[in-house]
């Protein structure tokens, strides 16, 4: 039983005429009825009586086309479900990630998931805290990579991804290489290199006041690029994630006394349910070897 032979019966029970049937099902009258035959041949009985140019449905027909229907409906809803699992594959999801959160490892997850979804189609756009919120909460980003600060966990869904320690970078010939670790207390008076998009900016800057930490900052930027360069350049050092330092010959201490760490994780939008898409990224940043 074929699914082109249901239509063809369902075609000329509706309009109980072989030529009409043919032009609706879009083939010619001959393979119609040859159809139409071959499926009375595998059902034992007639589904018409023809008489003359005139077709009737038989008792058996009548008793066959509720079951027939049947079969044709779930094959259009199964055909229509696949077509729309296709176009959400297909339609890019959009991930969102704080302009602050390093792009090697999370460039590694990305490619490790391309591999293993390669319908699924993902644009990436670089945002601030607040634009990601906001994103996320008028549904123009699927999910978000960000800090998790406990504001973000009260408001949004979070699964966290890795922890990661805030260092001193700085050039090679600086005096600091010759320690192992940098106190605060240790950074009173140097040059400073001030990161404008850093989320815990205030709170470093507080702790700073806190312990009569006097920094001078020669050089200012929200731009993460920037501020590594304008460090090798010897302009100052910075505080940064360890994970965000990219640039070639830079040199990083972790900061201790007190040591500054964050969370990094997914956050996504509360009471959304997620796309086949989002679903599947959520499942592979559980297996993916994160650092730490």
């Amino acid at each position: 039983m074929e699914m082109s032979q249901i239509r063809y019966v369902l075609a000329a029970a509706k309009y109980l005429n072989f030529t009409k049937a043919a032009a609706a099902c879009n083939v010619t009258q001959p393979a119609l009825t040859k159809g139409i035959k071959a499926l009375e041949g595998e059902l034992g009985a007639p589904v018409f009586h023809r008489e003359g140019r005139r077709i009737l449905v038989s008792e058996f027909g009548r008793s066959m086309l509720p079951h027939l229907q049947h079969i044709a409906d779930e094959a259009e809803a199964a055909r229509a479900l696949a077509d729309s699992f296709r176009l959400l594959e297909k339609a890019p999801m959009r991930l969102g990630v704080m302009s602050t959160i390093g792009h090697l490892r999370l460039a590694r997850f990305l490619a490790q998931f391309e591999k293993g979804h390669q319908g699924i189609e993902v644009s990436v756009s670089e945002q601030s805290v607040g634009d990601l919120l906001d994103g996320l909460s008028e549904g123009q980003i699927d999910v978000a990579v960000m800090t998790l600060t406990d504001e973000v966990r009260a408001e949004f869904r979070t699964h966290p991804l890795y922890s990661e320690r805030y260092v001193v970078v700085f050039p090679p010939d600086h005096r600091l290489g010759r320690l192992n670790a940098v106190p605060l207390s240790e950074l009173s008076g140097e040059h400073y290199v001030d990161r404008l998009s850093c989320e815990m900016r205030e709170m470093v800057m507080a702790v700073c006041a806190e312990k009569q930490v006097d920094l001078y900052a020669r050089f200012r930027s929200e731009r993460e690029d920037w501020v590594q360069a304008m460090v090798l350049a010897g302009i100052g050092f910075a505080f940064m994630p360890e994970y965000s330092v990219t640039l070639p010959g830079l040199m990083q201490r972790p900061l201790t006394d007190p040591s500054v760490e964050r969370e990094v994780g997914i956050v996504t939008a509360p009471g959304r349910k997620f796309s086949a898409a989002v679903d599947a990224m959520m499942r592979a940043t559980r297996s993916f070897a994160w650092p730490g």
